[in-house]
């Protein structure tokens, strides 16, 4: 029997994650998301975004 392996997502969880990973401050990344400057989802009270696609968007912003 074969293995079907599925991509992993990965995702990154919480105001503090996304702010690490592109380098701003909680308050700065806050803004972004709740103004819909990020192309992240909101689920429950946690933002997330998968890593992949938050490059993606400031590689084309910086385009």
């Amino acid at each position: 029997m074969e293995k079907t392996t599925e991509p992993s997502l990965d995702l990154i969880w919480g105001l503090e994650g996304i702010a690490q990973a592109i380098g701003r401050t909680v308050r700065q990344t806050h803004h972004m998301l709740s103004t819909g400057k990020i192309p992240a989802k909101q689920v429950g009270n946690r933002w997330v975004i998968e890593r992949s696609k938050l490059i993606a968007f400031f590689m084309d912003s910086a385009a």
